[in-house]
């Protein structure tokens, strides 16, 4: 068994003993914690049982951050330890050279997930990891005060934004001096990422870097979604949002004090708990289109997929793991147990899904528009790509420059970054 990570003192592995003499040893790891540890352990006794092979669990930081960290120095360093590797879904992109190339492998099973989520984890023409869950961000609205003020969910950001000011300014007048019209995430870091990428590419105004490389970032459209958002803050939106990241939003919207609240689905369950102002008085939609040619509604892609390590002794079995955790009877159960969204289409019809988890129903039309981060064109360049990006709109937000400038500033940025790297 391997063991020479805990004889290092890195990691504390958990390790089951069992399988044929003949079978493999395989290693996985994970940053689950409760009961998500627990259940990836439950569906590996399931996978030894049928297959005979044995699978130790090596235990991760919660940090996704400093998991990245280790698997880039582990992957480096050609660690032959760990066979499987649970990436985040900008992450296999950036350490593609170091996994395999599993296209032909999955020939069977690509086309069940969403396109999207295939060529989120896809480099070079390589699928370097196959998808076990997803995650987008909805629209989440009051329905209670889109009806007492006779209102309809809006389609487009200027809808939004008249929408929210009407309603903001109307409870204001009854009294309701905390609540704003829309919370959002717009500190300077990877969530900004994600919000910007979504205003930018439902005004029609590209991916930022495009699939093949292109710097698209510097255009009109662009620009002009920016600078929207920029005028967002303190009218419908606290200045505050500026410092807001995933919680600070819910925390927000959950106290009653939000009209409308771009965040992921792990909000949906929270803001119907007991301790929830809004609990059923409120549903999501898709996030809105802009109004540039080419408008569209955009939810930037998450999730988390598994690789196979080029340096892993046993690849066949490693393969058939893999396989195994992004198959849809594995997605069916995590979705049933973990409320974890399935990245196959199907399974938003399953009827165990739905009377599990109903919410999930409304998530299907969001992942159509989803949108994945430039993280396969940029490789191992994309922290960089995206830091710079969060960094020119928060600018832009704060109130540092137009967009106009700032992304002018930014492509050229981008431009010296790139070389001949991409």
């Amino acid at each position: 068994m391997k063991m020479n990570l805990m004889l290092a003192g890195l990691l504390t592995s958990v390790t089951l003993v069992g399988g044929a003499a003949q079978a493999a040893e395989l290693s996985i790891v994970s940053g689950d914690t409760g009961n998500g540890l627990a259940f990836l352990r439950s569906q590996l006794d399931r996978f030894e049982a049928e297959t005979g092979h044995t699978v130790t669990v090596v235990p991760m930081p919660s940090s996704t951050t400093d998991q990245f960290g280790q698997y880039r120095l582990w992957l480096a360093a050609g660690n032959t330890d760990i066979d499987v590797y649970q990436t985040d879904v900008i992450w296999a992109p950036q350490l593609a050279d170091q996994f395999l190339d599993l296209t032909e492998a999955a020939a069977d099973i690509v086309d069940d997930h969403f396109p999207s989520i295939i060529e989120s984890q896809t480099a070079d023409g390589k699928l370097v990891a196959l998808p076990a869950f997803t995650d987008a961000p909805a629209l989440y609205y009051r329905t209670d005060l889109l009806e007492k003020h006779g209102k309809s969910v809006p389609a487009t950001w200027t809808e939004l934004e008249a929408t929210a000011k009407e309603i903001m300014d109307a409870e204001r007048a009854e009294g309701n001096s905390e609540i704003w019209g829309f919370v959002f995430q717009g500190n300077a870091y990877e969530g900004l990422t994600c919000d910007a990428l979504e205003w930018v590419m439902s005004n029609g105004g590209g991916q930022i870097v495009e699939a093949d490389g292109t710097i698209s970032i510097n255009n009109e459209q662009a620009a002009a979604a920016i600078d929207r958002a920029a005028g967002w803050v303190g009218t419908i939106a606290p200045e505050g949002v500026l410092a807001y990241m995933e919680e600070e939003s819910r925390g927000v919207w959950q106290l009653g004090n939000a009209v409308f609240m771009r965040n992921w689905p792990y909000a949906y369950a929270l803001s119907n708990g007991d301790d929830s102002a809004v609990k059923g008085k409120f549903d999501v939609a898709p996030l809105p289109a802009g109004d540039g040619e080419g408008a569209r509604s955009a939810a930037t892609l998450g999730g988390w997929n598994v690789a196979v390590s080029k340096y892993s002794p046993d690849p066949e079995a490693a393969i058939e793991l893999a396989k195994f955790l992004a198959s849809e009877e594995v997605q069916k159960e995590r979705a049933i147990q973990q409320s974890n969204l399935p990245t196959i289409p199907s399974l938003y019809e399953d009827a165990d899904v739905l009377a599990a988890s109903p919410f999930m129903a409304n998530w299907k039309a969001i992942f159509e528009q989803a949108v994945p981060r430039p993280s396969a064109p940029t490789k191992t360049n994309y922290n960089e790509v995206s830091s710079l990006f969060w960094s020119a709109v928060h600018d832009t937000l704060s109130g540092n420059g137009s967009a106009a400038e700032n992304l002018e500033i930014l492509e050229a940025d981008l431009q010296d970054l790139k070389g001949d790297a991409w």
